[in-house]
């Protein structure tokens, strides 16, 4: 890891808060993520399971997480089980947390290794009356392949048929939705990485450049300033492609008179920050593009202002709508007639903006939580609304990232640049 570690005070806190909500003798069970093939002997790089690590602060592959509360062997009411390593293994693959670091790293106390999980979980297993499971349920998820979370559960259920299984998503959807301080004081970290990967962006973006040499910047600045990496797959988009709303080629050049569409965020420490500037390539809006630009800004300032506790997501999704669709009739994209025309299912404003205005952020950028419920002090979401003209190669998106507090909400992202003369000056000094 590249990062600084994380105060085990942080997962001592998430593991008390999970296991108080667990039933009278339930034991729970983790499990780190697969090691993914790539092609060959190769692997893609490891990622570690949000759960797990929510929960332990363990950043590597084979690891089981054992939580059991009213155990009767008090030992064992927190056990984790890591990879046995060896002076082979580190000449090969580098260091492994010892037994001793795994006890600093998350605050559990009784370590073991991975290849005992067996011989200490089977009997403790068959003594509890509840066996807590882990799932990816993820609203957002559209998982085609199977993955080892799914493999346990299959695995469990032939080997412990007679057991009353429980479901440990949404019980941790709820907590990891409402950030602490030690994860807002890592968010603000990816924050300020991305804070300066844009300044760095304002200096490089001119005619000529290409989409891939953006990219190239962006993953230099995240990685000198200890992330891991992208927090997702970084969308580079200049001209007609930023009407493209996943697109990730990033393979064309900057052009005069284009606009570029960046949405990009670091991975600090398992944190994701999540940001879209959108600049003028030769380092000034044309009167078009400021004015879709400034209506993407008004609908944004307009829609964190509706960011407070006690707010439905869904709900809050449609107001936005409203505040858009003004926009776009002053723009001249949608006239009064389309809007009453409109199929109530599919607004006239959909036609330039068809996606959401807002996230869940924290460890997945985009991170769990419960949409259908209301919004609560902190959780954390992105802000980001968007203009797409195809016909007109203008694509403006514009994203911040949202703490919702006792009182309303704090822009994570208000120091960073984003007022259109902002950004000029800023490209042109």
């Amino acid at each position: 890891m590249k990062y600084d570690l994380l105060p085990n005070a942080l997962f001592i806190d998430n593991r008390n808060r999970f296991s108080a909500q667990l039933k009278s003798n339930a034991i729970a069970l983790f499990h780190s993520n697969d090691e993914h093939p790539w092609n060959g002997d190769a692997t893609h790089h490891f990622k570690q399971n949000s759960d797990l690590f929510w929960l332990s602060g363990i950043d590597q592959e084979d690891t089981w997480l054992l939580l059991y509360p009213h155990c009767p062997i008090p030992e064992l009411r927190e056990a984790l089980f890591i990879k046995r390593t060896n002076e082979t293994m580190i000449i090969w693959n580098g260091h492994k947390l010892t037994l001793q670091q795994a006890r600093e790293v998350s605050g559990i106390q009784s370590i073991f290794w991975y290849d005992e999980f067996e011989t200490k979980a089977h009997p403790l297993i068959n003594y509890a009356s509840y066996l807590y499971l882990n799932l990816n349920e993820n609203d957002r998820a559209n998982i085609q392949t199977p993955y080892k979370d799914l493999r346990i559960a299959h695995e469990m259920r032939m080997k412990y048929p007679l057991h009353e299984f429980e479901r440990a998503a949404p019980i941790l959807q709820r907590l990891r939705s409402i950030k602490n301080t030690w994860e807002l004081n890592v968010m603000k970290q990816a924050v300020e990485i991305s804070n300066s990967m844009i300044h760095r962006l304002l200096k490089f973006v001119k005619p000529g450049v290409w989409e891939y040499e953006i990219e190239a910047e962006v993953i230099h600045e995240y990685i000198s300033k200890r992330a891991n990496g992208h927090s997702f797959h970084p969308i580079v988009a200049s001209g007609a492609n930023s009407c493209i709303l996943h697109y990730v080629d990033n393979n064309q050049q900057c052009k005069d008179g284009d606009i570029l569409l960046l949405d990009s965020g670091a991975d600090y420490a398992n944190y994701a920050s999540d940001m879209t500037r959108t600049l003028p390539v030769n380092g000034r809006f044309s009167p078009r593009q400021k004015e879709v630009y400034n209506a993407v800004l008004h609908v944004m300032k307009e829609a964190k202002k509706l960011l407070k506790p006690g707010v439905k997501l869904m709900e809050y999704q449609a107001q936005v709508g409203l505040i858009m669709e003004e926009q776009l009739v002053k723009l001249g994209l949608i006239s009064l007639t389309d809007i009453k025309n409109q199929n109530q299912a599919w607004p006239a404003y959909k036609k330039y903006f068809m996606h959401g205005t807002s996230h869940f952020l924290g460890i997945d950028v985009h991170d769990v939580g419960m949409r259908y419920e209301p919004m609560q002090a902190g959780m954390t979401f992105s802000c980001e609304p968007g203009i797409y003209i195809a016909e007109e190669q203008i694509g403006i998106r514009l994203e911040n990232e949202i703490l919702i507090t006792a009182d309303g909400c704090i822009d994570l992202m208000a120091h960073i640049p984003i007022e259109a003369e902002e950004i000029e000056q800023l490209m042109n000094s």
